[in-house]
């Protein structure tokens, strides 16, 4: 027997606003059931797997211990300025002049 992975669970400050970016980011469109103020929020992506935000009143207080390593179907650096402009913030950039390395973002929510 095994386990299917069925979606992964992001707690944040506000669900409906982190799956609307989140949403930007992957391309795939927000649960048509959810809505603003919703406190549980899901965007599928394409292999089945669901993003599930879920509202929580606790503020994070320490690193995750999870993260999402995107591939864009764009250059890294033109990637890297879509998801800045869409509010993530830079944490580190390990990109090499030679085009291989790294960037790693924050979205939105890792500010509150």
């Amino acid at each position: 027997m095994v386990s299917t992975v069925a979606n992964m669970a992001i707690d944040c400050a506000n669900a409906y606003q982190l799956a609307l970016f989140w949403s930007e980011v992957t391309g795939q469109p927000v649960d048509p059931k959810d809505g603003p103020g919703d406190a549980e929020t899901g965007v599928t992506l394409p292999n089945g797997i669901t993003l599930y935000f879920n509202q929580v009143p606790e503020p994070k207080t320490i690193k995750n211990r999870l993260h999402l390593c995107l591939r864009p179907d764009t250059s890294r650096d033109a990637e890297v300025e879509r998801l800045l402009a869409l509010g993530a913030s830079l944490v580190s950039d390990h990109r090499r002049p030679d085009g291989w390395g790294w960037v790693v973002l924050a979205d939105p929510d890792t500010r509150n």
